[in-house]
């Protein structure tokens, strides 16, 4: 199967584009924080163009990154995408919407639903911690997803609206406004699922359960509205104004045919909210100074679909395990609470230099009276970094970076970061080495909760004891890039101390004022498990990418990546190091694609795009591995343009799983994917730009090389 896709491992050629005569060279921004050309730039940097975005059809952002890398694996799931990226997990992965990182769990599982696939223009993405822009989150790699910019004069209105099966809905409306010197850009997004269950079978008290409720994928729904405002009261000044509301319901199937089975009598409710306010000066043609404040909340609360006895406070504001709650009523898990504040300038120097500088300020709040020993607690960090770009002669580019990290419970710790890119023609050399460090989240050192798994009951604690983790990523990339051809091979090491992780403890570790949380009567089994220090981690790899442009209608893309995963943990019942294997990591995971678009006439353009993706089975400690998988799918688009009006329309048609595989291993289990079998979608995109006459080639992106703003 590995062999099979590597046949045709030709990288997704749209995002390492070919120079053509009617398109801008392709820039990017992530790696340096300043604007490259892509084949410049000294940090290796994958991209999902908007021309990969549409003729994929991706549904979701897991589904676009799962689908158009290798690199990445998910399992989602209520909590969040539990999103890996070179064998590292959510908590090291920084995600960026232009430029400034989003909020979620303190535990590192976002929930990608905030990101709206309808409003991307592109994906960046670079692997491990190589910027000295970018903090504790970095340590496996920051993607950054990048906005449409909806420019021009007067009313400009879009809607999309697309169905599937499991009456799975996504809408997508978005209303941009421009006058004089503003302009505002408001966007609303719902999503909505039925869910799925691809097997009934639960096994639980040493036996197998065949009609179980529980669901695959639980039914949920969640809605998001974003406003964006912009002021530029003189050329060189820009100030922007933004907020966004965020609702989200998953619905919980009852399983009291067998209490052994997970029993859920709430549901989950999600409310998310953020504001920033912020400024561009642009001093002159090469230097400027930006400032960003913003402040995020994310909320997550059970909301009771029965009368349940739970943690809780009686009216006297007394603690007890046996509060009653009654249906519809609700209790507060967690508010987490982010305010950060980023000031960076850049600035060009003598002999073909440039400095990047900044100051960043991160305050976070966490309340959680059911889980935290004293309800709140609080963290606070700042950093101050440089980054000198040196480009004295044309063949070669180096990059040094430095960070200072503090924290008011770890300290202070020194980052560097170097990276290098020798060119020789169509050929390119970039080396890299940097150092990363991350202190433990508020949740790996004060949450204490209780996950019911069938007849296991585990017991989850923070530690104070725990110490900040740091990392030596070191990268070396060799990339060919032609006229129809494009080569790329990125060989990694990540090499972690002090790596953090969830650890079977004795069960007398669990405090002795929440041992009646658990049922500890013999029905069913307890186990205790802490957050821990590994002694160290490393992972390391290979990245292949290979792209051809056999004409101009038709491409052909794919690549792979090999992963190799190993830690140490302490074994508290033997007492001794034990290697393992990092939960959730495969060693083979890959795609490729054809992609072919032909003009039929001037006002129709038809796209048809086949991918396949799959995965070699992934490794867990506990609850089995993940089965293997390969799926299938096949998207057309059909853009339809009407010549000389401010109107143009796509239609957008496909079927994901073509060949109807499901992993139907029982429950609690691990799935190699979640899949469901096949289904169908349809879409509907409309747009009216009153700022511009659409005309056909408009709609047609270009096909790899897309200038991107900052």
């Amino acid at each position: 199967m590995i062999c099979a896709a590597l046949a045709v491992v030709i990288s997704y050629g749209l995002m390492c584009g070919q120079e053509k005569a009617d398109s801008l060279p392709e820039v990017v921004v992530t790696g340096t924080g300043t604007e490259r050309l892509l084949r410049n730039a000294p940090v290796q940097t994958e991209i999902i163009s908007g021309k990969m975005l549409e003729s994929y059809g991706g549904k979701n952002l897991e589904d676009i990154l799962g689908g158009l890398t290798a690199s990445f694996a998910f399992s989602e799931g209520d909590m969040g995408s539990q999103m890996q990226l070179g064998g590292l997990g959510n908590s090291y992965i920084l995600i960026l919407i232009d430029g400034k990182r989003i909020h979620g769990d303190v535990g590192g599982e976002n929930d990608l639903g905030l990101i709206d696939p309808n409003n991307i223009e592109r994906i960046e993405i670079v692997k491990g911690a190589q910027s000295a822009l970018y903090g504790s989150d970095a340590m496996a790699g920051v993607i950054n997803i990048i906005t449409k910019k909806h420019s021009g004069s007067g009313l400009y209105l879009e809607n999309t609206t697309r169905y599937g099966s499991h009456n799975d809905l996504r809408q997508h409306d978005g209303v941009g406004l421009s006058w004089g010197k503003w302009t505002s850009y408001t966007n609303f997004q719902l999503q909505h699922t039925d869910g799925w269950k691809n097997t009934s079978r639960e096994f639980a008290e040493a036996q197998v359960f065949e009609d179980s409720k529980t669901m695959t994928l639980n039914k949920y729904t969640n809605w998001q509205i974003a406003e964006r405002l912009n002021f530029q009261p003189v050329k060189k000044l820009e100030l922007y104004a933004e907020g966004m509301y965020y609702n989200k319901n998953i619905n919980r199937p009852q399983n009291g045919t067998h209490p052994s089975c997970d029993v859920y009598t709430y549901d989950l409710m999600y409310r998310n909210a953020s504001a920033g306010v912020g400024s561009k000066w642009t001093i002159n043609d090469t230097d400027f100074l930006t400032l960003d404040v913003d402040w995020n909340k994310h909320a997550y609360y059970y909301k009771y679909t029965a009368t349940t006895l739970s943690d809780g406070y009686d009216p006297m504001g007394n603690f007890t395990n046996y509060f009653p709650y009654f249906r519809g009523q609700k209790n507060l898990q967690s508010d987490q609470q982010r305010v950060m504040a980023n000031l960076k300038g850049v600035f060009a120097l003598p002999y073909s230099q440039t400095i990047s500088a900044g100051l960043m300020y991160r305050y976070d709040y966490l309340k959680s009276p059911m889980r935290t020993v004293r309800g709140t607690v609080d963290d606070q960090s700042q950093a101050i970094y440089v980054q000198d770009e040196f480009n004295h002669v044309p063949w070669l580019n180096l990059t040094v970076g430095m960070r200072l990290n503090h924290n008011e419970n770890y300290g202070y710790r020194f980052t560097p970061k170097i990276s290098t890119m020798f060119a020789l023609g169509d050929f390119r050399l970039r080396l890299g080495w940097s150092q990363g460090f991350k202190t433990p989240t508020t949740k790996e050192l004060y949450y204490r909760y209780l996950h019911v798994m069938g007849a296991t009951q585990f017991f989850n604690m923070g530690n104070t004891d725990l110490k900040a983790q740091t990392s030596n990523y070191y990268s070396a990339g060799l990339e060919y890039r032609g006229r129809k051809l494009t080569v790329s091979a990125t060989l990694y090491r990540n090499v972690l101390d002090h790596m953090i992780a969830l650890v079977n403890v004795p069960v007398s570790e669990i405090p002795k004022d929440v041992t009646s949380s658990y049922s500890g009567d013999g029905s069913g089994e307890v186990v205790a498990r802490k957050y821990m220090n590994m002694e160290d981690a490393r992972t390391m790899g290979v990245d292949v990418n290979l792209s051809y442009k056999m004409s101009k209608e038709l491409t052909l893309g794919g690549n792979y990546s090999w992963l190799d995963t190993k830690a140490h943990q302490y074994d508290m019942k033997k007492h001794r190091l034990q290697n393992v294997t990092i939960d959730g990591a495969a060693r083979s995971k890959w795609n490729a694609f054809v992609n072919w678009t032909h003009r039929f006439v001037p006002k129709y353009q038809l796209g048809v795009n086949l991918s396949t993706r799959g995965s070699s089975r992934r490794y867990y400690q506990n609850n089995g591995n993940g089965a293997p998988f390969q799926l299938w799918r096949l998207n057309t688009t059909h853009d339809i343009g009407l010549s000389g009006r401010p109107l143009a329309f796509r239609l957008n048609a496909g079927i994901d799983n073509i060949f109807n595989y499901v992993d139907r291993t029982m429950r609690p289990y691990h799935l190699g994917t979640n899949s469901s079998g096949i289904t169908v979608y349809v879409g509907f995109n409309v747009k009216f730009n009153q700022g511009k006459k659409i005309k056909m080639r408009e709609m047609k992106r270009s096909s790899d090389d897309e200038a991107v703003d900052d």
